[in-house]
């Protein structure tokens, strides 16, 4: 059973237990899901069942849109209302100066994860160690903010909509945001809107040759394909399109992602197949 749609996460349910229910009902074992939603975070998340997710790697998910809501004023260890929260009590701020600090995000940034994420030191996950009181030293990074919008201020509430790269942290840039208005921050509310293409469409069942990285192109095999349903391989030589790059082949029940390299002046194939 391949299946590829999009699934809207509740709050405060954590992704793994989110899409177990969708292995429940499909009534199958095999499954994933491609980019971790924070158990208090909301939205979209990419479901795939059966070997779909190995090609979560080829899919175009970049461009990133979430909607936050910044509680000014606020702190706690995991940057959102997930631990315990201390709450100051702050003025307010002039809508002109949220807006200068919003604009200014806008482009590369290099900053560090929160440690509670799910960032791997030493072979553990970040917030396991920083749920155990052990120090998390996370190294610093970088992402694309290439949108900032604002959306509401209804003091201490600032909600914003931004526009990331992969692997962006919005609780990071959250905390980012109240130390350029001179305050802290927490997110006490955050909603993924959209992952590249994807986004929510009642779970409907997605065509995963539409989602794919823009260098892929359609390669068409040459050879009866009775042959390659009888167990038999593709190669070079049964391919229209030999150049080097990649391709998608689809036929059947059968998707291929085939990779044409060159290796000492030969060409080789790297290929998925999913069945």
């Amino acid at each position: 059973m391949n299946i590829l749609f999009v699934g809207k996460k509740p709050r405060f349910q954590t992704s793994n237990k989110f899409l177990h229910s969708f292995r429940k009902k499909y009534m199958t074992k095999t499954g994933g899901f491609s980019g971790t939603l924070d158990p208090f975070a909301s939205g979209t998340l990419i479901i795939a069942l059966g070997d779909i997710p190995r090609l979560f790697q080829f899919f175009e998910k970049s461009e990133k849109v979430y909607r936050a809501t910044l509680w000014l004023g606020a702190k706690s260890e995991s940057l959102d209302i997930d631990t315990d929260v201390k709450i100051d009590k702050i003025n307010q701020i002039e809508i002109y100066k949220i807006m200068e600090v919003l604009e200014s995000l806008i482009g590369n940034i290099r900053y560090f994860p929160p440690k509670y994420s799910a960032k791997i030191i030493d072979g553990q996950r970040a917030y396991n160690l920083a749920r155990d009181g052990k120090n998390v030293n996370l190294k610093e990074i970088e992402s694309n903010i290439f949108n900032i919008k604002f959306i509401n201020y209804a003091h201490p509430f600032l909600t914003f909509e931004i526009t990331v790269s992969e692997g962006s942290y919005i609780r990071s840039f959250g905390k980012i945001i109240a130390e350029k208005l001179g305050t802290t921050g927490i997110l006490s509310n955050l909603e993924r809107i959209r992952e590249g293409d994807f986004i929510y469409n009642n779970e409907a069942k997605l065509n995963p040759l539409e989602y794919l990285q823009k260098d892929f192109r359609e390669n068409i095999y040459l050879r009866d394909k009775r042959y390659l349903f009888e167990g038999g391989l593709i190669l070079l030589s049964s391919l229209k399109y030999q150049d080097i790059g990649r391709y998608y082949m689809k036929y059947d029940i059968y998707i291929a992602l085939i990779e044409i390299i060159e290796i000492n002046g030969e060409k080789k194939l790297i290929i998925w197949l999913i069945e």
